[in-house]
This record gives C-alpha cells, structure tokens and sequence, in this order.
C-alpha cells in the first residue's frame, strides 16, 4: 500500500496575494491598453480587492482538497469513507467491576438499581449497569460498571479509586471499584481513519490478503495502531496487534480481533486464525549534546526542545510493528531541537521483525554544555 505522505502536493487555486495582483493588473492593462501608474485609482482600487480575492481562492482550494483522502478532515472524511463502506470507529465507554459493601448483613436482600453513579470526586461518574440484588445474609455483591462519558477519561482509575455514592441506597455503607478501569477509548483520529480508508478496498476480496486481515481487525477498537497479518505456516493466519504509546494488547482486545476476523463472511473458509501480541524489543537511550555558543543564551528553551524531541523519538520508535531502531532518527530530532552536536552511546541500530516493536528501557540524557567549536 502507498503511502499518502508519498504524494505529491498539489494546489487547486493560486492564494498567493502578489501574484494575484500581477495578474489582476496585467489583465486590467491587457484590455483596457493602457499602464497604470501606481497612484492611479483604478489600480488602487485593483489592490483593493485582492484580499477578497485571496479569500475566496483559499476556500476554493481548501473545498477542492477535502475531496481527496490526503487532505480530507473531519465530516469530510466520513463522508470519503462511506463511499467505500468504511465508518469512523466511535468512542467507547471504559467499565470497572463495583463492589458494595452494606453496613451490616440483613435477613432480606438489598437491591442497589441500574444506574447508581460512583465516582473518584473528579467529576468523571460510573453507573451501574444493572441492578445488583444483594442476598440475604451475604455483606457485599459486586457488578459492572461503565463511564458515563465514552473516550479513554474513564480509564486508569485503579482498584479503590471509585469509592465516592452519588445516588445514596439504603444500607449501603462504602463502595470501590476492584478492578482497574479499562477499555474506554476515543473516536477514532482522522489520521487512523484516514489509513483504515485507504486501506478498505483490500476488504473487498474474500481470498484473505494480509490488507483484508489488517483493515477488518482495526476496525475493533480505535485504540489499535498498527495490525501485520502473516502466515506462519500453510492454512494458518496470525494477527499481530500493537495499541496506542506502543503498548501491548490486554487479552480482550485479542479477542475482539479474532472475533471479527473469524466471521465467515470475512474469513476465508480453509484459513485458521489466530492473534498474538508483538514482542517487545528493549534498547536503551544514552546520549549527550552541546549547545552551540551563538546560542547561549538560548539554553535553557534549547533544553526543554532537546527533551521534548526525546520523548518524541521514544513514540516515534515504538508506534509501529517492525520499525527498526534507528538512531539517526534521535540524532536528527535532537539537532532540529538546537542541539548543535550529538554523540549516541546507545542505541545501535537495530533490525526488527514485523512482529516485533521496540521499548526504549533506560534513558540517560546528558547535556554536555555550551559547544566550542
């Protein structure tokens, strides 16, 4: 699959203003066979309009691009993808297991309703997701619970962090959530759309090309960022799945993957699908720069952009399956950053599979001072 970064730049309308007034002016001289002198009226009057000129060939060229998949955005590029049966993947609610705790055992049961909110006091609520009966004689009962508003908010409240009752219920003396909360995500980006798009006439085919296999397991969360199918051996189908920040896959997430791409309608009938996680590659991080002397006085915003392109670089290496280690990549970040010269202990560059992404485990920066040469 080509990639859209690979493509040629391309203007459906001239927005420069000078050349717009060269054009204008020439063409009013041109038909009325005359030369305006620059404090004529009419040439005034000429210039005058090139702002709104300007203007409207902007919004031209930018309603032109939004046709195309490379400049798309937004609703624009939902409606692209519908032209090929592709929807942008919505937000998704993260869920946490709730356990109620009453304050003493009863000799009838106790019903905490659907809906009951619990939160962390940060304004972010859970509610239940049905009515939990609480036996008689028994002191807790645990049930599920999701957040109230879909995206990836609702995640990473670890157990007892959700220990606040909103809706009070009879007999119920304390709440917390027992189980970290997990799978909240938001709508999928347009630059994730933008490559599902691209990628859906690969799902056409019922003969199961790797492009099939990686579009249709995308489509199970928005969380994804990069899926390699492979075959390991004759009638056998991997999946590879890797998640945003170059984290691994929870085993739900595996799950949803194969669900989807084990339907009969997207599974050809003799393959055997299975998916896996990639492995991690562990490099480690040890450089030192120099400020230049012209920039002295420049070192402490130079310091902060070397860190940020750092950090940058550490995402960079790890969002895809099977990028090598490059640390020509990080001397390239860090220079455009204003470090002056770099030298790169470690990493080495290092090859990897397709199944497998790198982790960047020990990170030693050193800033080496100003650089005399």
């Amino acid at each position: 699959m080509s990639s859209l970064s690979n493509l040629p730049s391309i203007t459906f309308a001239e927005k420069d203003a000078l050349k717009i007034e060269t054009e204008l002016i020439n063409q009013y001289e041109e038909t009325a066979g005359i030369s305006l002198a620059d404090a004529d009226p009419r040439k005034k009057l000429l210039q005058s309009e090139v702002p709104i000129i300007a203007g409207q060939r902007c919004a031209i060229d930018k309603s032109a691009k939004r046709n195309l998949l490379a400049y798309a955005d937004g609703y624009y590029l939902d409606h692209i993808g519908i032209q090929v049966g592709c929807t942008r993947i919505p937000a998704k609610t993260a869920t946490t297991t709730l356990r109620f705790t009453l304050t003493k055992e009863r000799t009838v049961s106790t019903t905490i309703p659907a809906g009951t909110r619990i939160t962390a006091g940060d304004g972010v609520y859970f509610s239940t997701t049905a009515a939990l009966t609480i036996p008689a004689g028994n002191l807790t009962g645990d049930i599920n619970a999701t957040s109230k508003i879909a995206g990836a908010i609702g995640n990473n409240y670890v157990i007892g962090d959700l220990i606040t009752i909103v809706d009070p219920v009879a007999y119920v003396s304390a709440v917390a959530n027992i189980t970290a909360s997990a799978g909240g995500a938001d709508a999928e980006s347009d630059d994730d759309f933008r490559e599902r798009i691209q990628l859906a006439p690969e799902s056409f085919s019922c003969a199961g090309p790797t492009g099939a296999y990686e579009y249709w397991a995308k489509t199970a969360s928005s969380l994804i960022s990069d899926v390699k199918a492979y075959s390991p051996s004759p009638g056998c189908v991997a999946i590879c799945v890797l998640m945003d920040g170059g984290e691994l896959p929870e085993k739900e997430i595996l799950a949803d993957v194969l669900t989807i791409c084990s339907d009969s309608k997207i599974r050809p009938l003799t393959d055997n699908v299975s998916t896996v996680a990639p492995t991690q590659v562990t490099y480690d991080i040890n450089v030192t720069y120099y400020i230049s002397k012209s920039n002295k006085n420049l070192v402490d915003s130079i310091v902060t952009a070397v860190t940020s392109a750092i950090n940058e670089y550490r995402v960079w290496q790890k969002s895809k399956l099977g990028r090598a280690v490059d640390p020509s990549e990080l001397n390239f970040k860090m220079k455009v950053a204003g470090a002056s010269r770099v030298t790169i202990t470690s990493p080495g560059y290092i090859l990897l599979k397709n199944t497998e992404v790198a982790k960047e485990g020990n990170v030693l920066v050193n800033y080496g001072g100003i650089d005399n040469e």
